[in-house]
């Protein structure tokens, strides 16, 4: 929904791209084939539930085959409407780019409060929608590959893989249909946490530019920094655990629909997640101050604001309130382009949704390789490396056995070096690596570039640089 003197997200969208092309020299027709939609299907269907038929409203939009298959999650909510799932592909699209992904961008969304179901009326929408989109191809391992977004999760992936080889008995591939799926139905260990771990590794990233951390004011690591997270749902719950577990911050804010809670010796993450499972809020939460109004917490001081929501929470109502001196946008557009500018003249850094919150995608693309592979990452090499460091630590232990020598092995090592990498390590590396990297070739245009004015500038001019050569590449 548009604010009042501000464009809506899709607009923000086209805005923010317009802003980044018009620093590049494409051809006029090729630029807008890549800003464009290519094609947005909207299915109406009834499913019957509760002695009557309802009416459900669905979309799943294609921005860019530039490569395919494409990629893109599925909402539930009743916010769902064709500008957003457009929007949405749109970011897909340049997000894919930006972490060469290789896929399209896509998105679809389910006009529907999934709180409002039984679990078992739920499977039945979720699988009548997924066999309206996969008779059209708009569900396919080669075509079109969905995945959890807001108000789904990995149950509503495993119907829709089950519904999806239901209709296509002989495809080999058709676990490959949808990311996000559980371990036990062909997903892969380590996407639940994907995108909270993603926000995490975009900020040690952050951390190890100094020219980028100089410009955001700030000193130092990770470690001590203030934290306020709005949204403990999968993003924001992962990103604050592991930012306060493994890295030393103090999470003094969480932002919930109820409310918030703010502490300034930090909150328990998992305490206050637990809280929220047992009571739907954190209102009563007994440790750390209760306010009302949540939204008044994205203004208190902190160091690091995290986003983990809905999009446009931060506008030009409150954008000039906005304290932190750096922003990572763990939700997709939770700033809107009015806002964004307000912020940029403030000197605050924003680390830009797009490469953000991509831990999600990137894991999923692992994902759906593994299944195309049919075999889980590690099976092969695991035992071999074993073989390969036992070796040498055989040899180290022979050498430690001199007393000449006067050295012996440290404790643990021999167990930790010992240890092949499973899956979930595997994983791991695979983001870590691809959040550096994608980092990287942002921060280059964005230190080197004067036209470059923000990251969010420099991740779309890498964006759409790789995506016009894909285009190219095609002949187009």
């Amino acid at each position: 929904m548009a604010r009042k003197n501000e464009p809506s997200f899709r607009e923000s969208v086209d805005m923010m791209f317009n802003r980044a092309a018009a620093l590049m020299d494409l051809p006029p027709g090729l630029e807008e084939k890549i800003r464009v939609c290519n094609a947005t299907y909207t299915v109406r269907f009834g499913v019957r539930l509760r002695g009557q038929i309802q009416t459900f409203v669905g979309y799943r939009s294609v921005h860019s085959e530039h490569m395919e298959p494409v990629k893109g999650g599925i909402r539930y909510a009743m916010s769902v409407n064709q500008d957003e799932v457009e929007a949405l592909a749109a970011l897909m699209t340049y997000k894919c780019a930006l972490v060469e992904a290789p896929f399209g961008g896509s998105k679809g969304g389910l006009c529907i409060d999934p709180r409002q179901y039984e679990e078992h009326e739920l499977e039945q929408i979720t699988r009548r929608f997924a066999y309206e989109l996969a008779k059209r191809d708009l569900i396919n391992p080669s075509q079109n590959v969905p995945a959890p977004d807001m108000g789904t999760g990995e149950r509503e992936m495993a119907w829709i893989a089950d519904q999806y080889a239901r209709m296509n008995t002989t495809d080999i591939n058709a676990r490959a249909c949808v990311t996000g799926k559980p371990l036990n139905a062909g997903g892969i260990a380590g996407r639940v946490e994907a995108t909270g771990r993603g926000v995490q590794y975009a900020l040690r990233e952050f951390f190890r530019d100094s020219q980028g951390v100089a410009k955001s004011g700030l000193t130092g690591k990770l470690d001590g920094k203030r934290v306020i997270v709005q949204g403990l749902g999968n993003v924001g719950y992962h990103a604050a655990k592991f930012l306060s577990e493994e890295d030393g911050a103090l999470i003094t804010g969480i932002i919930e629909r109820d409310g918030a809670l703010v502490s300034k010796d930090g909150l328990d993450v998992d305490a206050v997640r637990n809280w929220i499972a047992k009571h739907g809020g954190v209102t009563g939460y007994p440790d750390g101050t209760y306010v009302a109004d949540g939204t008044k917490v994205l203004e208190e001081p902190c160091d690091i604001l995290i986003p983990a929501a809905m999009e446009g929470v931060i506008h030009l109502g409150n954008a000039k309130k906005i304290k932190a001196p750096l922003i990572i946008e763990a939700a997709n557009g939770p700033i809107t382009s009015g806002a964004d500018e307000v912020l940029r003249d403030k000197g605050i850094v924003i680390i830009p949704d797009m490469y953000a919150n991509a831990g999600g995608v990137t894991v999923s693309y692992f994902e759906w390789v593994k299944n195309l592979s049919h075999i889980r990452f590690g099976r092969m090499q695991r035992r071999a490396e074993e073989t390969r460091t036992q070796m040498l630590v055989d040899e180290l232990e022979r050498l430690s056995a001199d007393k000449e020598l006067g050295w012996t092995l440290s404790p643990g090592f021999k167990q930790n070096y010992l240890r092949g990498a499973d899956e979930l390590e595997l994983v791991r590396s695979g983001l870590d690596d691809t959040m550096r990297a994608a980092y990287q070739s942002m921060a280059s245009i964005w230190h080197e570039r004067a036209d470059a004015v923000d990251l969010r500038t420099a991740a779309y001019l890498v964006s759409i640089d790789r995506v016009a050569k894909s285009y190219r590449a095609k002949g187009l």
